[in-house]
């Protein structure tokens, strides 16, 4: 593959990780008006909020065997305009049943999106011999940033949701569609990234599961500051109405510069080490969020939270890339639906056990979980499973 192919394929996979990232913003920061909308009662709203990452998964899973047979830039060409159009139905139904429809779409094309995109991923930092693979997500954590611009505005201004959803869908949904004519994925060894029939059998469970932990704590965490944030600083720390639609934005421009210079870390330090790195700073997020005094100490914390998990996404995407390097596509669609278990179980637990107990005793659980991912970083630097049929060894760690 010829270097511009590459630098293009790159720079068109980013913009796809951009308007991703602006349209779960625009999504997960405009649930009270969904809700509102459609009058959907606090106690149906978490069936609402839930069935998204289920079908999330099952998109997920369904994308590792679609891509035996069509590549994952063909998957994901077609799965982000039906995201976007989702959303855009989302925010336009007056119907209770219009609303599961466009969010069960949603969901179910989503997860096809995610696997595609990061099986891309790493399939081009597998090409470029060096981890990129932070980039991508650095590009995702842009778009969030604009998303939660565009949905404050939306919200300061009382703008209705189509009004709020309908500018982003006419620019992104025509620019994803044109980038995606020069998507494009590595190789390796002379051998095809993307899975072969049989390759599945090689993926072991067993070797996958700490990542695949690691992945399911991480978003433990980030659905944490997705869905409860703006209650937590508003109810729990005095913060006004307005203040409390700040902390996900502050949180997405940390994870940004965070992911910015991650892969310059990774290079210089390893895998490993950033990894551990951002565990222990995402703890002490999740400690100074749980003692806070105050908004503004609150919003202290969740700017070492962005810092910390920011890293440890794109690094478990990586470890199943080079942990499976001739199956690396079914590695990466099994492990994502992890990301979805961590959305599943984040919100609900935060909540069931702000009721019981107390949001600021419900903070100390992400955080322990986030420390756990210590005990699994090794992983992050595990050399690459063994493949009979004369497949090559890939690199067991980028190289700078």
């Amino acid at each position: 593959m010829t270097d511009a192919r590459l630098r293009h394929g790159r720079a068109s996979l980013a913009l796809s990780f951009l308007v991703q990232g602006v349209t779960f913003a625009l999504l997960v920061t405009r649930i009270p008006a969904i809700q509102d909308r459609y009058g959907i009662s606090d106690g149906l709203l978490p069936l609402f909020l839930a069935a998204v990452p289920v079908l999330a998964g099952a998109g997920s899973v369904a994308t590792e065997k679609v891509v035996a047979r069509v590549r994952p830039g063909t998957v994901l060409r077609w799965a982000q305009p039906v995201v976007l159009l989702a959303l855009l139905g989302a925010g336009a139904g007056s119907e209770v049943w219009q609303a599961v429809f466009a969010l069960g779409v949603f969901g179910l094309a989503v997860g096809a999106l995610d696997a595609s995109m990061n099986m891309m991923g790493v399939s081009l930092q597998r090409a470029y011999g060096r981890s990129i693979m932070l980039g991508f997500h650095a590009a995702y954590s842009l778009g969030g940033i604009a998303g939660a611009s565009m949905a404050w505005a939306g919200a300061h201004w009382d703008l209705p949701l189509p009004v709020s959803y309908l500018p982003a869908v006419v620019v992104l949904l025509p620019a994803a569609l044109i980038g995606s004519r020069w998507y494009a994925e590595g190789k390796t060894g002379g051998e095809p990234v993307t899975a072969v029939p049989g390759q599945d059998a090689a993926v072991s469970f067993r070797m996958l599961l700490p990542l695949c932990l690691v992945m399911a704590f991480a978003y433990i965490g980030d659905s944490t500051v997705s869905n409860w944030s703006a209650k937590y600083l508003q109810d729990v720390l005095g913060g006004s109405e307005q203040l409390a639609t700040v902390p996900y934005n502050v949180y997405m421009v940390t994870t940004l510069l965070g992911r910015a210079v991650g892969d310059l870390g990774v290079r210089r330090f390893g895998a490993v080490a950033v990894v551990r790195g951002g565990s222990v700073l995402a703890a002490a997020g999740f400690a100074v969020v749980a003692v806070a005094p105050g908004a503004w100490w609150g919003m202290l914390g969740f700017t070492l939270l962005g810092l910390g998990l920011c890293v440890i996404v794109p690094q478990t995407f990586a470890a199943a890339g080079r942990m499976f390097p001739a199956a690396s596509d079914v590695a990466v669609a099994r492990l994502n639906v992890f990301n979805y278990v961590g959305f599943l179980v984040g919100s609900p637990l935060v909540g069931v056990l702000g009721d019981a107990w107390s949001y600021r005793g419900a903070m100390l659980v992400p955080m322990v979980l986030v420390l756990a991912t210590l005990a699994y970083a090794r992983s992050f630097g595990a050399e690459p499973a063994r493949y009979g049929g004369g497949h090559e060894r890939a690199r067991a760690a980028d190289v700078g």
